[in-house]
């Protein structure tokens, strides 16, 4: 049996770690270089040693979360409920701190076009998937095209967030027994 090594967090990680937190309770305006360090309970001093401005930072924070959420889409290729999957991972919690990155993309043209290209991966990633899903369970009983189905659902899982984060709640519930009931139909 192989042991496996856990390697210790860094200074450098439990900064991005505490911008994630800060951001995804607080919102991007809260992330300042005093705020995420007594977070990860450093000195200020490492935020700027660590990453030259505040945009290197919340790339860093991006490019984590981006990574893993393209990870996770790589593995629904062989999951046993690839769209029951593919909904988790597009209404996941840690998702939702990308509608943040989208308010800070409004002011910061570098995280914009890091979503931008982070975009345009995720959603050719889903499109694969629901071309999977369509040709393997379609059966002919949905005709959208694979790219709609993926926009449709990537769509739905956003609005539902962004609502949900402005304190709304008519008619998610009949969306989502829609959703599950068409997930549950289809699967």
């Amino acid at each position: 049996m192989a042991i496996r090594k856990v390697s210790k967090e860094t200074s450098r990680d439990k900064l991005i770690r505490a911008a994630e937190t800060l951001m995804r309770d607080s919102g991007y305006a809260a992330v300042t270089s005093r705020q995420v360090a007594a977070k990860a309970g450093l000195k200020p001093q490492l935020v700027h040693y660590y990453f030259k401005t505040m945009d290197d930072l919340f790339l860093e924070v991006f490019r984590e979360l981006a990574t893993d959420r393209i990870e996770r889409q790589k593995a629904i290729l062989t999951s046993k409920s690839p769209l029951k999957d593919l909904w988790k991972l597009a209404v996941d919690a840690r998702g939702a701190l990308l509608n943040e990155f989208v308010a800070l993309a409004n002011h910061r043209k570098v995280i914009k076009d890091e979503i931008a290209d982070y975009g345009d991966r995720f959603r050719r990633g889903q499109i694969e998937i629901m071309a999977h899903i369509l040709a393997s369970k379609g059966n002919g009983a949905i005709t959208w095209t694979p790219t709609f189905a993926a926009f449709l659902l990537n769509s739905l899982a956003r609005g539902l967030a962004v609502e949900r984060g402005l304190g709304m709640s008519v008619g998610h519930a009949e969306a989502l027994t829609t959703i599950k009931h068409f997930i549950d139909q289809f699967e």
